[in-house]
């Protein structure tokens, strides 16, 4: 039947099983059912030899089917499967193209032997759901790699080249021309030479070094701190070494329940699902007509200019960048071959790579020179004069139809769209520095902005590896406006009895990169000093200031680590940040000049004020549609923010780990404790609450 799972055919005396679940022969039930009764009917067949199992369409088995994940397991067991396979009576043979990962390399590790088209793929990346493979990938995989790579594959769930595969016994073969012929020969050859049955689950684990478990374990530790995937996958690793086969596949099922119940893997396959659905716009529809980019313009080739048009040129998108003078052009197109060839050194691309890249982007001076592109983007300075002046020039030279975006961080895409006649053109694509390594991509419909270019700027965003997600105009647009909560209330905190390596301390124990004063050092404290004397922050909106201690830092030109000192002092090279006793000093003089009693503060109270006031945020966010989901915002934070993946982004953390009633019940402890309307709950929270409701039901 050709609608079956499993197609089942015979070539002579090879028969073949061909999964068939497009687009990416996922693990379903009907396809694990198929191949368990297909190698059982060909086991049974007198006329048949040898098995091939083979992916139909682009790919071998992508892995499991996510739309199975949280239901009751039906049909037979991959365990099941991989059984079969293994104990059937004549070769059976893998034959993988496309990718085969996750549980679909696991099947092939039930084959006896296994043949790889040279482009195809292999991996566990389990690790990436918080989870580890969990039917014999950890018991497989060092028998035939060895304990030291299989430890890195898994705790790095990358995707192995077939080159790579080979060379680690993960395949036996290289296909060279049509994948099925050869894999029909292979089998063929296999019965002619009388070839064993190989089980991998027969062979010893290799172990290069006695203490290469524990190596590992020490190699990761800071990167891998917070997740509890990469250290239960090195115990399943350690009992493939110290147990028999079956005994170390009970440990590995008992360390995968564990993970599958945990409140990291329940974050990280959110965060699995969100990623995929941010990119989907709820009033865009799916088949909306997109423009044609086959060229892109940027004007600014600093930090951020640069990184983008390195994006754009790693797509393999022609790309020509403006820039006022010779010197800002040159010094700009020198920092971008840098990066190219600190890429190469480090062997992610090879010289030839780097100037076909280098030659994609075009150094110009004049505005005639973008007047063809398809897409422009500018990446000047954060001010709107500036914006001013070079939106009514594109709009003058830019061809009839081509996106005009600002790479604005927060000022208002609406007015920016009004220095154009063709305000439906315009649209906020706000990269992250570094552009051309942050993944997160903040696209920011205008009020005029056409959804033909939404779809576009969305694809677009793909297409030059970013995640993109659509936000609505408002002061700081999602993150930075969260961002901004936060960094209120470390503020205040220093001035009520904390100091900035005790909140520091906090969010880094929380699995931030670093915290809030230790991020502020990174950036350069005189940007937000600047801002703040430029909006003259003592006089607005009647509320607290926040800036006293920033002030009294940058004015001592404790600026952060360029300048060796902001809240901290940074001794090269290697830049830890040590707690400044001045600092200390400026804070406490400060607390005193305000008429307030220094306190001693909890972690927790820390971890409060800093977090909930995001969430509150996020609230109002979502009530006035400037997020079109909560896993918007949640995808926004950990990609934009370094908000832990492991705790799923500051809304699902809110839904599932905290609770909205604790959240809703703290932020009004709070409010009644210092009198400030701050704290009061958004009305969405309020509400959700009273419904017992979370952010996710929206």
């Amino acid at each position: 039947m050709s609608d079956a799972a499993i197609l089942r055919s015979t070539d002579g005396e090879v028969g073949i099983l061909t999964v068939n679940n497009p687009p990416v022969n996922a693990l379903s039930a009907a396809v694990r059912t198929g191949l368990g009764d297909g190698i059982k009917a060909f086991a049974a067949d007198p006329a048949i030899k040898a098995i091939v199992v083979i992916g139909g369409g682009r790919t071998f088995i992508a892995g499991a089917d996510i739309r199975e994940f949280g239901k009751p397991p039906a049909g037979t067991s991959l365990h099941d499967v991989i059984a079969a396979m293994e104990d059937c009576p004549k070769p059976v043979v893998a034959a993988l193209h496309g990718t085969a990962l996750g549980g679909g390399l696991e099947t092939a590790f039930g084959a006896h032997y296994r043949i790889a088209g040279p482009q195809a793929r292999v991996g566990l990346p389990e690790v990436h759901l918080g989870l580890l493979p969990g039917a014999g990938g950890t018991q497989r995989l060092p028998r035939l790699a060895g304990a030291e790579f299989a430890l890195e594959a898994m705790v790095s769930g990358r995707h192995i080249p077939a080159k790579e595969a080979l060379s680690k016994n993960i395949v036996d073969k290289i296909a060279d021309g049509d994948l099925l012929a050869a894999a029909v020969a292979y089998a063929r050859e296999l019965v002619a030479q009388g070839a064993p049955l190989r089980r991998i689950r027969d062979l010893p684990v290799k172990l290069g070094s006695p203490t290469a478990i524990e190596d590992f374990a020490k190699s990761i530790a800071r990167k891998a701190r917070g997740f509890k995937a990469p250290w239960n996958i090195i115990k399943t690793v350690q009992a493939a070494v110290d147990l028999p086969f079956d005994e170390g596949m009970k440990r590995e099922r008992e360390l995968f329940a564990e993970l599958l119940t945990s409140s990291e893997s329940a974050a990280q396959r959110h965060y699995f699902f969100a990623e995929r659905e941010a990119a989907k716009v709820l009033d865009v529809p799916a088949d909306t007509p997109q423009r044609e980019i086959k060229t892109g313009g940027i004007i600014g080739c600093g930090t951020m200019g640069g990184g983008i048009a390195m994006n754009f040129a790693n797509a393999g998108i022609p790309v020509t960048v403006l820039e006022t003078s010779q010197e800002a052009l040159d010094r700009g197109m020198k920092v971008i071959r840098a990066n190219y060839e600190n890429t190469a050194k480090r062997g992610g691309l090879t010289a030839d790579q780097v100037e076909q890249r280098m030659a994609l982007i075009k150094p110009t001076l004049s505005y005639d020179d973008l007047k063809d592109a398809d897409v422009i983007i500018e990446a000047v300075f954060e001010t709107m004069e500036v914006k001013e002046g070079v939106f009514t020039k594109l709009d003058a030279i830019a061809k009839p139809g081509a996106i005009l975006a600002t790479n604005t961080s927060g000022l208002d895409v609406n007015q920016i769209a009004n220095y154009t006649k063709r305000p439906g053109d315009v649209i906020g694509m706000h990269f992250f520095s570094p552009a051309n390594v942050m993944k997160l991509l903040e696209n920011v419909r205008g009020k005029a902005t056409s959804k033909d270019v939404i779809a576009t700027v969305m694809s677009l965003s793909k297409k030059i590896g970013k995640i993109p997600t659509l936000v609505g105009v408002c002061e700081g647009f999602v993150g930075n406006r969260m961002l901004r909560q936060r960094g209120v209330q470390s503020a205040y905190m220093l001035e009520e009895g904390a100091l900035p390596q005790q909140v520091d301390k906090v969010i880094f124990d929380f699995g931030f990169p670093m915290g809030p004063f230790q991020m502020s050092d990174l950036a350069g404290n005189d940007v937000g000093w600047r801002i703040r004397q430029g909006k003259k922050e003592k006089e607005q909106r009647n509320v607290r200031y926040t800036g006293y201690v920033a002030d009294a830092i940058c004015e001592l030109g404790r600026f952060g680590q360029k300048t060796g000192a902001g809240y901290y002092k940074y001794n090269l090279p290697d830049r830890s940040p040590i707690p400044a006793p001045e600092v200390e000093k400026i804070i406490e003089e400060t607390s005193k000049k305000l008429g307030i009693t220094r306190r001693a503060f909890s972690d927790q109270e820390i971890l409060e004020r800093c977090l909930y006031p995001m969430v509150n945020e996020g609230a109002k966010i979502l009530e006035e549609g400037m997020a079109q989901r909560a896993l918007d915002i949640d995808v926004i934070w950990v990609n934009g923010y370094g908000w832990p993946v492991y705790r799923g982004g500051p809304m699902w953390w809110a839904d599932n780990v905290v609770g909205l009633k604790a959240v809703h019940d703290a932020l009004l402890k709070y409010r009644d404790m210092s009198g400030d309307p701050f704290w009061e709950p958004a009305p969405l929270l309020k509400k959700l609450v009273q419904e017992n409701r979370k952010f996710s039901s929206l």
